[in-house]
């Protein structure tokens, strides 16, 4: 938002002359007994900045006394004013958050104007005498402790109008290493986050914490562990400002290693440093850094020195700026638009810990259905149905591992939802046909604007229903602009959102039986400003405080005045993806009866109930595939494992280097889509561009197929356990602090970690490797912790499992449907004390309530003193499964003798890479199996 347009929404007009020299003779005469002009060495400087003058020096509040010695100070501050403003960075409430802070509109409102050198600490502050609130009675709860709040006399001017007087501070402990603190108007009932979260009946009976409500220096919460005495959550350090629209607390944290916070672009680990601010309004906006995207995931996770992991989740859906600021302690500023705070903390101690019991509070992730880890391939621009089965074919005339096509919005009518382009795409249905027949899978695109035309069924079913969001009066549907021209927006917090949806997405599903659906465009993009009539003057569409998000919160989308079902769009604009989300997953549930796969641009936290998430229209160079990795460990942070980035990039020219290098990593991401705009070549890996590449590609595809049975492995824990699939090597590792600055390498779960080539030109990788023995996937050639340059021609990414560590894997072919009747395999790695162990779950693939103790097969493997054995856990899913080889690393010496169940089997071994095989087994891994070696 421009300056003007904050100063206006404050009621701020600009001072004519007249009225700053009252200000000046009133702040000059409040200051005439305290200017002592003897004790020079002493003064506090009032005006850094170049130029100063007497009256800008007076109109600051401050002293002016020329003297001719250099180094001192002519503008200083007075005594009383001095005391009064020396306060810690740390307490520094932000008293002018708006852009354009100055000195003198920092004095007009009675505060400290000083500059720090405490990276992302406010130069504009409120002065000592202004503790935001009081503490009133502090009463126990029958789940944890409850206190008064009163708003505190203050010496400066609140810059924002409708300040609560009165609040009321709750905190709940809920598990043993989970405490809620929420800070509300007991008189009013204001906008709270409408997402399911556990609803506590009694706190809990133990706890891994400490916490003591306090009211000084300032009122807040202090939460601590038990075990350290660290305090990992302390509110206590700042004033707390809570007005109707703007509302700000400040948080102090153990430690200078913090992730999460998004969606966001840029390094994995939050650099509190660099003072960096990040801001949360969902928008159209492409991956690059400093910016806004499509998402909103206020959640923080902290390492603290010893390992010890902890994390904060503040619910809260409306425009929010938190910024890091490099205090000592660290300390964590939150700024948002309205709503209340309503924090959750989490106490580990491990970060796998941490996103668990965060994972309890948004929910469980969705279980994807086995096709869906497979290769997926889409562009915008294939203009027809003829253009697009040339590809189709093409990719499997070449023998290309492929299991999903794509379509983007060119399949339309005119670009109107649940339309079939007569003309170019009238041969679609047929095509999508022969892709079930060869076993793979169909997924169109679905963008939430709806054509306001008289007899477009959308539209009239919408009208009938009343289910567009409003206008800021209710007195008609807000219209805006998207592809198919003005269009009204569907209001999926309305009751009857999910019959509508379900009624037109089972009608083209009839036509075109697609296997999932692509959302997208749902921060909810418009293309004109707020809408077609533009938006109100009100404060919802021009709020007194605005973070500082690209545009404003009307740009790009709907006017933040428009009316929902449960509250306005000003609360619920960072949700619409959500719940757009929620309504296209139980619509697919009653469509298909089986599992689908749903991928949504705009998410919130627990949005991975229900979709996955690609990080959106990226761009094709080096940058974005090394922001790729962070932007995919975050989103495991924020309980959305199925998460993958545009390969090979969607915008701009991609070289032979880049894709082949991108076609690599991006076979390690949980959800493997190549993707590009209209403009330019093909990159679809049977593109004739990628004719000498052709066998890397495919080599690297061929290696995740085979990998699948324990990325599918890792999602069922996921579902169940809440764990990452991906995730940074300090998950694993957290006590190496080597491990805390690493986002160039990630892991699969705990076992295998993969460390690409993203340097145009390399042909080596500088990896480090925590401590343990690691194996390389391809050769078996083992290495130990430390820094390691590894050979990495254009044919190789290096990918190396953990020594302890055993990988189901199966034999590969073109489609999941084809490879999932293969022979299995398991890599066993074993540890420097010849330990290994590893799982597998197995079902249909597809089917609901598979996971839950019944309809599926689970196996466990351990290895120990030269003899690995399986044992079935679960058998409810009757199919075959064939163990067809063993490999096993890290067998030092060559063994004369080896058994399976009790029978010699021949075996061959690598006494260069100490590799041991057994192949050709036909093991019924439905029995208890044993392997011996000696």
């Amino acid at each position: 938002m421009k300056i003007t347009n904050q100063m206006h929404g404050l009621g701020f007009k600009m001072f004519s002359i007249a009225s700053l020299l009252c200000i000046i003779f009133i702040l000059r005469a409040a200051s005439q007994d305290v200017c002592d002009t003897t004790d020079q060495a002493s003064r506090e400087d009032c005006h850094p900045e170049p130029n100063a003058a007497e009256t800008t020096c007076r109109a600051r509040g401050c002293c002016w006394h020329k003297v001719d010695q250099l180094g001192i100070p002519w503008c200083f501050r007075p005594q009383s004013r001095s005391a009064s403003c020396g306060i810690p960075d740390i307490a520094r409430g932000d008293c002018h958050p708006e852009q354009g802070a100055s000195p003198t509109t920092c004095a007009a409102r009675g505060c400290c104007w000083m500059s720090s050198s405490a990276a992302g600490a406010s130069w504009c502050f409120y002065p000592a005498a202004d503790k935001g609130y009081t503490l009133g009675n502090i009463a126990e709860t029958s789940l944890g402790k409850s206190a008064s709040l009163s708003k505190a006399l203050s010496s400066s001017s609140l810059p924002f109008p409708k300040p609560l007087s009165k609040l009321k501070i709750d905190v709940q402990e809920e598990t043993e290493t989970r405490i809620r603190v929420k800070i509300y108007d007991p008189a009013s009932q204001r906008y709270e986050v409408p997402i399911d979260t556990p609803k506590v009946l009694s706190k809990a009976s133990s706890t891994f914490y400490n916490y003591t409500i306090v009211g000084n220096p300032y009122v807040g919460l202090k939460v601590s562990r038990k075990s350290s005495s660290s305090v990992v959550f302390d509110s206590t350090v700042a004033p707390m400002t809570f007005t109707d629209q703007y509302m700000e607390i400040t948080v102090a944290v153990p430690t200078s290693n913090l992730y999460g916070l998004g969606e966001r672009t840029g390094s994995l680990k939050l650099k509190p440093e660099d003072g960096p601010k990040v801001t949360f309004w969902a928008r159209d906006q492409p991956p690059d850094p400093d910016k806004n995207l499509y998402g909103s995931h206020p959640f923080l996770l902290g390492v603290e020195s010893d390992g010890k992991a902890f994390g904060i989740f503040l619910l809260n859906s409306n425009a929010m700026e938190v910024g890091l600021v490099k205090t000592n302690p660290v300390s964590v500023n939150y700024k948002t638009t309205g709503g209340i705070l309503d924090f959750y903390v989490f106490l580990g101690p491990s970060p796998d810990d941490v996103i668990q019991q965060y994972s309890e509070v948004i929910g469980k992730t969705m279980m994807p259905p086995y096709w869906s880890l497979g290769f997926h391939l889409c562009r915008w621009g294939y203009t027809n149905t003829a253009n697009l089965r040339l590809i189709v074919d093409d990719m499997r005339k070449k023998q290309i591992p492929y299991d999903t096509q794509w379509v983007d919005i060119d399949y339309m009518d005119s670009y109107k939802d649940w339309t079939l382009d007569p003309n170019n795409f009238n041969d679609l249905p047929n095509l999508v046909n022969d892709l079930h027949s060869y076993g793979m899978h169909f997924i169109p695109i679905v963008d939430p604007g709806i054509s306001n035309t008289v007899g477009y069924a959308p539209y009239d079913d919408g009208v009938n229903r009343g289910i567009f969001i409003k206008t800021h009066d209710n007195s008609s549907f807000i219209v805006g602009k998207v592809w198919p021209g003005n269009t009204v927006f569907p209001d999926f917090t309305h009751p009857d959102a999910g019959n509508y949806w379900y009624t037109h997405a089972k009608a083209f599903h009839d036509q075109v039986n697609y296997d999932g659906l692509w959302i997208d465009m749902n921060e909810p993009a418009n293309f004109v400003k707020g809408s077609l009539t533009g938006c109100t003057t009100g404060t919802n569409d021009d709020p007194p405080f605005v973070p500082p998000i690209t545009g404003d919160m009307t740009d790009k989308t709907l006017c933040t005045s428009a009316q929902q079902h449960l509250s306005s769009h000003y609360n619920l604009h960072s949700l619409y993806g959500h719940f757009e989300a929620k309504a296209t997953y139980e619509t697919l549930m009653r469509i298909r009866g089986k599992r689908s796969l749903i991928i949504s641009r705009s998410t919130f936290a627990g949005s991975g109930k229900y979709t996955g998430h690609w990080t959106g229209d990226n761009h094709s160079t080096w940058a974005d595939l090394i922001y790729s990795i962070s932007g995919i460990i975050n989103f495991n942070m924020f309980g959305i494992p199925m998460v993958g980035a545009d390969i090979c990039g969607f915008a701009g020219t991609v070289d032979v280097e880049l894709c082949t290098r991108w076609m690599q990593l991006g076979s390690f991401y949980p959800f493997m889509r190549n993707h590009r705009d209209r403009d330019g070549d093909g990159q679809d890996p049977a593109s004739s561009m990628f004719t000498s590449t052709l066998p890397i590609m495919k080599k690297a595809l061929e290696q995740r197929y085979r990998l699948l049975p324990y990325l599918y492995t890792l999602f069922y824990r996921s579902h169940i356990d809440g764990k990452p699939v991906i995730r940074p090597l300090f998950f694993q590792f957290p006590q190496d602090p080597k491990t805390y600055d690493i986002d160039r390498q990630f892991l699969w779960g705990s076992g295998l970690l993969i460390s690409p080539v993203l340097v145009k030109g390399a042909t080596t990788v500088t990896a480090y490797l925590p401590a343990g023995n690691w194996f390389d996937i391809e050769t078996g050639v083992e290495s130990m912790g430390g820094t390691h340059v590894f050979d990495a021609p254009l044919s190789k990414i290096n990918a190396h499992i953990r020594g302890g560590v055993i990988i189901p894997t199966q034999d590969h072919d073109v489609t999941t449907t084809r490879s999932r009747v293969k022979d299995f395999t398991l890599l066993v790695a074993l540890s420097t004390t010849g330990l290994a162990s590893g799982e597998l779950f197995w079902d249909n693939g597809e089917s609901y309530g598979t996971t839950g103790g019944q309809n599926n097969n689970f196996i466990e493997f351990k290895a120990e003193n030269a003899r690995l054995t399986s044992t079935v856990v679960l058998y409810d899913y009757a199919v075959k499964m064939t163990l067809g080889s063993v490999v096993i690393y890290g067998v030092h010496s060559r063994p004369t003798i080896a058994n399976f169940n009790g029978h010699h089997v021949p075996f061959t071994y690598d006494s260069n890479a100490k590799v041991l095989r057994f192949q050709h087994l036909n093991g019924d891994l439905l029995k208890s199996l044993t392997f011996t070696w000696s």
